[in-house]
């Protein structure tokens, strides 16, 4: 039994029913005390909402990879290439639909390219990753010829940028992808697979489940939540840089572990991520308006990693 008295909750359900919601509401208080104006202005929510909206897309890739107790460091720079590539064909006259899909669909084929070199050599994630990392965002500075790409058509820029009833289309993307992969892992047979091979690749093995299948499976999520992030960050940035996303990966594994996906695989949910996704927004906008430098959010987000695990870490002996 996890309750040691009854009727009374134990550490660890009460951090894994209310932990992610005590953090953003704490960090929101936070905010609320020290800047006030800013944090009680109209265009505050939509401001955090779409900036967390290329956070959250990451992370809900990332999440699937952790799942399978692996890790994708390459989808900073599958959001840098798929951007670059996507702007490229605008420019070069392609409509923004069909450029789009093409982009969604190179996500797709970077992150097959993940698990099949994954399956094939038997390698951990984390080195085949780390190499894709480096490949994927030499590929996008020789392409880019580590130049800026813009001057692709307004439209696309003033769609990205719109909102629906003061919501900001990107998180309106971020929210329907969120509500399909919920759907994916908690109602298909697919999602009950990838749970069991990251709970126990062995086991789920000899339950007859395909571990090479899934685990391409899972690289081409991940490539494609990168994807579509990559083509939202064009779309609000307005022109398709080299060194896009650079470090986004931390953030990603940032959101995934803070909204309680295990490091060690097999348990943590979409909604969760989405709520991390939302910490790192806030955490990013607070230190913002606080007048932070950049280089104190890596600090920040760095902490936070080593926190998160260390705490997931100490519940699961605590079980």
């Amino acid at each position: 039994m996890n309750k040691t008295k009854k009727g009374k909750l134990t550490f660890n359900e009460i951090w894994q029913k209310f932990g992610t919601f005590g953090i953003l509401f704490l960090l929101l208080l936070l905010l609320a005390v020290l800047k006030p104006t800013y944090f009680f202005s109209a265009s505050t929510a939509p401001q955090i909402l779409a900036q967390s909206s290329v956070n959250i897309l990451i992370a809900m890739g990332e999440f699937f990879a952790i799942l399978i107790a692996g890790i994708d460091l390459s989808v900073g720079s599958i959001v840098a290439l798929t951007g670059m590539c996507t702007a490229k064909l605008m420019v070069a006259g392609v409509h923004p639909v069909a450029a789009i899909l093409l982009g969604v669909l190179l996500g797709a084929l970077l992150g097959m390219i993940n698990g099949a070199l994954v399956n094939v050599t038997g390698l951990h994630p984390f080195i085949i990753t780390l190499g894709t990392q480096a490949i994927y965002r030499g590929l996008t500075l020789i392409i880019s010829n580590s130049s800026a790409v813009y001057g692709f058509p307004a439209s696309f820029t003033k769609a990205i940028s719109a909102s629906v009833l003061g919501i900001p289309l990107v998180a309106i993307i971020a929210i329907v992808v969120a509500l399909f992969l919920s759907f994916l892992t908690r109602k298909t047979k697919l999602g009950r697979n990838i749970y069991a091979l990251g709970g126990n690749s062995e086991s789920a093995w000899y339950s007859g489940i395909n571990v090479k299948r899934h685990t391409l499976i899972v690289f081409i999520i991940s490539g494609i939540c990168a994807g579509i992030a990559g083509i939202v960050l064009l779309g609000r940035v307005g022109s398709a840089e080299p060194a896009a996303a650079t470090g986004f990966e931390t953030y990603a594994i940032a959101a995934a572990i803070i909204g309680g996906t295990s490091f060690f695989g097999g348990k943590g949910k979409i909604f969760g991520v989405v709520m991390g996704g939302l910490i790192i927004g806030v955490i990013n906008f607070g230190m913002n308006i606080l007048s932070l430098s950049s280089t104190l959010q890596q600090v920040v987000m760095g902490a936070l990693i080593i926190g998160s695990v260390a705490l997931d870490r100490f519940v699961a002996n605590k079980k």
